[in-house]
C-alpha cells in the first residue's frame, strides 16, 4: 500500500495529520472493519483509513469542513459516510450505520481551522477574534469583552495555565475601556504589552488563546463526553486513538485509560480500597512525533496519541471527578 495522498487546505498547502502512521497502526484499519472519525476536520485520518479498505464514519460540526466530505464522498462513495455533530454525541450518530470497530480522536483545534484567518484562532492572522467551532453561540471577543476582571483572569490561569493571567486581564480590561477587543492581533498586541516577549520564547498569546478557544467551545467537556461515548459505542476488542495537543488534554486522556492514575495514593497501612474494574486494557505508552515527522510537521511537536482496547463490561455513567479536569475557580 502506497503512503496516503494528503487533503488540501484553504490555504492550499497539504493538511498534515499528525501522528498518521501510528494512529493507523492503533486501529488496524483492515478492509471492512468500521472506524468512526469523531473529529473529521480536512479529513487527513478518513482518507487514511478509506485508503487502507476500512469503512468510515466522519463526524464534525464545523460547517467549513463541506469540500473535504464531498471529496471523500465521491472518492469512496461505499465506504465513507458522514454525519454532521460533535462527537461528544459519537456514539448515537454512529448508530444505524453498523457495528464500529474503532474510534480515533484528533482534539483541539485543526490546521485548516488555523490557516483559515477568518475564523479567529491564530494569533499570528488578522481576523475577528472569533474562534466557533460551530460558528455559533458566545465568540472570543464576547468573553474578552465582557467577562469581569478576575473571571477573565481565573479563566486564562485554569484553561491556559497562564500565570501572569492577572496582570493580562488588567490589561485587557483597561484596552476595552478605550474600544472594544474585536480582532486576534488586538489582543495579542494587548497581551505581548502586558507581558513582554523574549527571543526564542513561544508568543506570549499562545496560553491565552489556548484558554479562549476551550472556553468559547466547552473542549474539556466535549473530550470527557466523547471519551465516555466512545467507551458506550465500542464492543469489546474495539480500538481507540486519542490525539491530543496539550498536557491538559493528555492528563484527561491517560487518567480515562487508567482511573487509578488519578487517585490518590494509598497508604499500605491503612485497608486498601477496592480498584474498579477496567474498561480499557491494553494501553499503549503515550506516542509522540519523530524528528523525521517534526521535519516535516513542526505542528506535530506537542501532538501525544494515546490507545487501548475496550473490554467487555459495562461502559461507565459520565463522571468528570478523578480525571484531572481544570476548573474555574470561583465558577458555579
Amino acid at each position: 500500500m502506497g503512503k496516503p495522498s494528503l487533503p488540501e487546505t484553504e490555504a492550499g498547502g497539504p493538511h498534515v495529520p499528525v501522528l498518521l502512521d501510528a494512529v493507523l497502526a492503533a486501529l488496524s484499519p483492515e478492509p471492512g472493519r468500521r472506524i468512526v472519525d469523531g473529529t473529521f476536520g480536512a479529513g487527513g485520518y478518513s482518507r487514511a483509513l478509506l485508503q487502507a479498505g476500512a469503512h468510515v464514519i466522519g463526524i464534525d460540526r464545523d460547517p467549513s469542513v463541506a469540500p473535504h466530505v464531498a471529496a471523500l464522498e465521491a472518492e469512496f462513495p461505499d465506504t465513507f459516510t458522514f454525519v454532521p455533530g460533535t462527537f461528544s454525541e459519537l456514539d448515537s450518530l454512529a448508530a444505524g450505520h453498523g457495528p464500529v470497530d474503532g474510534v480515533v480522536l484528533d482534539i483541539g483545534v485543526s490546521s485548516m481551522q488555523l490557516d483559515e484567518a477568518g475564523r479567529g484562532f491564530s494569533f499570528m492572522r488578522e481576523g475577528p477574534l472569533d474562534m466557533r467551532m460551530s460558528q455559533a453561540g458566545t465568540s472570543a471577543a464576547d468573553l474578552v469583552n465582557e467577562l469581569e476582571p478576575e473571571a477573565l483572569a481565573n479563566l486564562l490561569y485554569a484553561f491556559g495555565e497562564e500565570r501572569k493571567s492577572r496582570r493580562i486581564a488588567q490589561f485587557i480590561v483597561a484596552a476595552r475601556a478605550e474600544k472594544p477587543i474585536t480582532t486576534t492581533l488586538d489582543l495579542a498586541r494587548i497581551i505581548e504589552k502586558a507581558i513582554g516577549r523574549k527571543p526564542g520564547d513561544a508568543h506570549p498569546a499562545t496560553r491565552s488563546f489556548q484558554a479562549l478557544r476551550i472556553a468559547v467551545n466547552g473542549e474539556f467537556e466535549q473530550l470527557v463526553e466523547g471519551l465516555f461515548a466512545a467507551e458506550r459505542l465500542l464492543p469489546e476488542g474495539g480500538r481507540l486513538a486519542v490525539v491530543s495537543f496539550h498536557s491538559l488534554e493528555d492528563r484527561i486522556v491517560k487518567r480515562y485509560f487508567d482511573p487509578g492514575k488519578g487517585g490518590p495514593a494509598q497508604s499500605r497501612h491503612l485497608p486498601q480500597a477496592e480498584t474498579e474494574p477496567l474498561r480499557w486494557h491494553e494501553v499503549a505508552k503515550a506516542v509522540k512525533a519523530g524528528a523525521g515527522e517534526l521535519a516535516r510537521n513542526p505542528r506535530a511537536r506537542s501532538a501525544v496519541l494515546r490507545s487501548a482496547t475496550r473490554t467487555g463490561l459495562p461502559a461507565r455513567p459520565v463522571q468528570m471527578a478523578g480525571l484531572g479536569v481544570p476548573t474555574i475557580r470561583g465558577a458555579a
